[in-house]
């Protein structure tokens, strides 16, 4: 009579034991999944916050930032902004525009970085995605040629 009680009474906290590790296991889990929720909404936050306060509102404002900052930030570099092109991209579906700048400088060595370091560390969102120095004949000045993009926010969906 004893000895079937002690067996099921072992069970039993076994049982007890093996349900205490599944619970921790769940509420693990648990918390892995908030965080995983949490961490979305904080990436949606930024994203959101990216789109509204660094990139454009559409292809207008897009040039509006380019067109008059990049020669401002040439002449304050001491270096001569030459030309400047601009061409859109937009594909199908996709909810960004991008705008590709070619623009050429021309100027000392220490301008034309000074240029670029200027480029980088401004507010606007304007990537440089290629860049080419020419060794002109006149003593010590260099032409640069650059290749920049911003993007913008496309109106309606994209289509």
């Amino acid at each position: 009579v004893v000895r079937p009680l002690g067996v099921r009474s072992a069970g039993a906290a076994d049982r007890a034991g093996r349900a205490a590790t599944a619970r921790r296991a769940a509420e693990q889990d648990h918390a892995t999944a908030e965080a995983l929720v949490n961490g979305k909404a904080q990436a949606d936050k930024q994203l959101d916050e990216f789109y509204q306060r660094l990139l454009p509102a559409d292809v207008v404002a897009a040039r509006k930032l380019t067109y008059v900052n990049l020669p401002t930030m040439a002449r304050r570099s001491n270096v001569e902004y030459e030309e400047r092109t601009y061409q859109e991209e937009l594909k199908k579906g996709e909810t960004l525009g991008r705008l590709e700048i070619r623009m050429v400088l021309q100027g000392d060595y220490e301008g034309l970085r000074q240029f670029i370091h200027e480029l980088e560390r401004a507010p606007e969102f304007i990537i440089i995605d290629e860049l080419s120095l020419t060794e002109l004949a006149e003593g010590d000045r260099v032409k640069l040629s650059l290749g920049l993009s911003t993007y913008f926010q496309r109106q309606g969906n994209g289509d």
